[in-house]
């Protein structure tokens, strides 16, 4: 019987593999830690939430007309007869747990930043994963645009850090409760003529949630829809000058960015500030990350009125961008800093105590487990990258010491007792 991974899911390996080297895990590695140290030059602060969440939580917060709740999510039936669903999105369940934890009464605003997996029923392709990993931040308690300028120039930092300078920045306001109202009735009534023509999903949209209609990817909607009213038309003075202090911090800051007015984002949530970061690397699924503001999100959980932005970010697909533009991330060095070869069947007691204690001592090592001759445990040590090899054999037991060779360079040895190893591993300047 043959087992495989489920269709649009994949393994993240220890090694590189000969094809798709962005599922070599050092190389998230490698992302997950940049990410984290612009989270800690911007003082986020992580947040970890369950796997999956209450159905509603998503029906509520994300939208009934959405794509993601009416054909996307993964939802079942828990033991005791609750509808639960693997989380499909990053933000609702960063808010529902600032809510329960009551997280606003630490700090006036609160800056979380998560690194979760995401689970949505997708039509495979390269960059778009029934599970995905997404890296992402909220900041909730301020309307203040400048908070906005600040969340988009966190993204656009680690995009430079990990080295995709070629990313595309579009915003767009999408309004308020205000003035949206007043938009949805002119793109309807513009929208309406010419709705026989559109696809079944912009169909649907027009009744459910008629600014979704923009974010439509088929390219008929797209044409039709070229010359309906534009949002940015139609914002109230508030949402008018947040997005025009908006422009002129990211001038400020240097940040080039493309005003798009049909972006709107997938989700209900989204008030005022919306955008979203393309690369040209990934062909039509572009999208590399994104994100906005939901002033109104907080409450429609459960808590008290708070103003909040955010983004995610695809690991998968800045690993596919970077695997196109040829860039490889600085990777941690895990090989051992000592590979401990016992020559005889009597040294492998001795072995297994130095190991230990090397360990013990912060340094990194592993042992031959299989047996192997001194020629194949030295393959094995090349092969691994070990930085030494520690020798057990007849006359190191005989005289209570062990042989320490340097692998690379002129292989010089050094003779030592157990007690000695650790230290003169750290003199050779090859203990990690």
């Amino acid at each position: 019987m043959k087992y495989d991974a489920p269709p649009y899911m994949h393994d993240v390996l220890p090694y590189e593999p000969s094809q798709d080297s962005w599922r070599h895990a050092a190389r998230w590695q490698a992302l997950e830690s940049i990410f984290r140290g612009v989270c800690r030059d911007f003082a986020y602060k992580e947040i970890r939430t369950p796997v999956m969440e209450s159905t509603e939580l998503f029906t509520r917060s994300v939208g009934e007309g959405t794509d993601i709740v009416r054909k996307e999510m993964f939802t079942f039936e828990d033991r005791g007869g609750r509808s639960m669903t693997l989380r499909p999105e990053g933000t609702a369940p960063t808010i529902r747990a600032y809510v329960e934890n009551h997280l606003f009464q630490e700090t006036p605003v609160s800056k979380l930043f998560y690194i979760s997996t995401i689970y949505r029923y997708e039509h495979g392709q390269k960059g778009r994963y029934r599970e995905h990993q997404q890296t992402g931040v909220e900041a909730l308690g301020s309307a203040d645009p400048s908070l906005d300028a600040e969340i988009l120039a966190m993204a656009i930092e680690f995009y430079r850090r990990i080295g995709i300078t070629n990313a595309e920045l579009k915003i767009n306001s999408v309004g308020c409760p205000v003035c949206r109202p007043v938009y949805r009735e002119a793109l309807t009534a513009f929208a309406e003529p010419l709705l026989a023509s559109m696809s079944e999903d912009n169909q649907e949209r027009f009744k459910s949630n008629p600014l979704r209609m923009l974010d439509s990817k088929d390219r008929n909607d797209k044409s039709l829809l070229a010359n309906a009213p534009r949002l940015l038309d139609y914002l109230c003075e508030e949402c008018s000058n947040h997005f025009e202090t908006l422009k002129c911090y990211l001038d400020g800051m240097g940040i080039v960015y493309t005003i798009d007015t049909s972006l709107v984002r997938g989700f209900d949530y989204y008030t005022k500030t919306a955008f979203e970061i393309v690369s040209r690397e990934l062909g039509a699924q572009n999208s590399i990350g994104g994100g906005g503001r939901y002033d109104g999100l907080v409450e429609e959980i459960g808590g008290p009125p708070t103003p909040g932005i955010g983004f995610g970010i695809g690991t998968e697909r800045c690993l596919l961008v970077l695997q196109q533009l040829g860039i490889t991330l600085p990777l941690e060095d895990a090989s051992p800093a000592a590979m401990i070869a016992p020559l005889v069947p009597e040294a492998r007691p001795v072995g297994v105590v130095l190991l230990n204690r090397l360990r013990q001592a912060g340094i990194s090592a592993d042992m031959d487990y299989a047996g192997k001759s001194l020629k194949a445990q030295m393959r094995q040590a090349d092969k691994v990258g070990a930085k030494t090899v520690i020798m057990i054999g007849e006359d190191e037991l005989a005289n209570g010491k062990v042989t320490i060779k340097q692998m690379g360079g002129d292989r010089t040895q050094s003779v030592v007792t157990m007690e000695e190893a650790a230290a003169t591993l750290a003199a050779m300047g090859v203990a990690n």
